[in-house]
């Protein structure tokens, strides 16, 4: 077998399309939005038609984003209590705003990446693939 009959018949970049996730876009045009809404992905890309409501992102935008923001803000509030010792009720209110400000910005992105890259390696979700 040569190397072209191994290849897909479309390659699908993951970097363009992940970089398109990232900012909410169809990860096939880059111009049409991927959710409707604040999560729900879209049947369809309103632009060029891509077929979008069979990929699945079920709980991985929710885990990743918990292990971001935890990572994140963890060692701030460390060197926030460390150094400068601020009141408690202070401490509490600037990273619970810290926190649902940062994860309300990132779960929405995350799940466009997560998205985008089951559409980039041909992932359809459960029972989606095609049978013999």
């Amino acid at each position: 077998m040569t190397m072209t009959e191994t290849s897909t018949p479309e390659d699908r970049p993951l970097k363009p399309a992940l970089l398109r996730g990232w900012r909410r876009r169809c990860p096939n045009c880059g111009a049409g939005p991927m959710l409707r809404g604040y999560l729900k992905v879209r049947d369809a890309c309103p632009v060029c038609g891509e077929e979008l409501h069979h990929h699945r992102a079920d709980d991985g935008p929710a885990y990743l984003t918990i292990l971001i923001v935890g990572h994140l803000l963890a060692p701030i509030l460390l060197f926030t209590y460390t150094k400068w010792r601020p009141e408690p009720l202070v401490l509490a209110v600037g990273f619970t705003i810290g926190t649902v400000a940062l994860s309300l910005y990132l779960l929405p992105r995350l799940k466009g990446v997560l998205v985008a890259l089951q559409w980039a390696n041909r992932m359809h979700g459960f029972g989606a693939a095609p049978h013999d």
